[in-house]
């Protein structure tokens, strides 16, 4: 399917408010496995085939795998990291937020090593959703700053 074939069949989705509960179910479950540090939970909201991708650098992480691994090096790296949530939008396409993360960076993560520092970035996500397995594809990050992250 070409890329303007998969925005349309995105665009033409029809939406009811079933739809919307499962969608909206689907990520306060994911947010909440996030916040309690339980992978396997949520690993249980995305498809198998789900990829992790932090848009302005190209890191990329695959499958359930890769984004067990996205996470062991996001929580690793900012153990004590929150999210703030400013923004959100659910849709049939998946959900949309944008939000204020605060976290203090105790070790290595996407190569780069750490600075003890607390640092606050500000991060557009969305969550791709797939209708026919009820589950999200991934995520794609966009953060204000990477370079904050990524040094020469």
């Amino acid at each position: 399917m070409a890329k303007s074939d998969a925005v349309l069949e995105q665009y033409r989705r029809e939406f009811s408010a079933e739809g919307y509960t499962r969608i909206r179910e689907l990520y306060k479950a994911h947010s909440q496995a996030e916040d309690a540090r339980d992978i396997a939970g949520l690993l249980a909201t995305l498809t198998p085939d789900c990829v992790y991708e932090l848009v302005q650098t190209g890191h990329r992480w695959e499958s359930h795998e890769g984004a067990a691994r996205f996470y062991a090096e996001l929580l690793g790296g900012f153990p004590d990291v929150v999210f703030d949530l400013q923004h959100i939008v659910i849709g049939p396409q998946g959900v949309y937020e944008e939000a204020v993360v605060t976290g203090t960076w105790q070790q290595d993560w996407l190569g780069q090593s750490a600075t003890g520092e607390t640092m606050t970035w500000r991060v557009s996500i969305l969550f791709p959703y797939d209708p026919a397995a009820g589950l999200f594809t991934g995520e794609r990050v966009y953060v204000d700053d990477v370079t904050r992250f990524i040094r020469p």
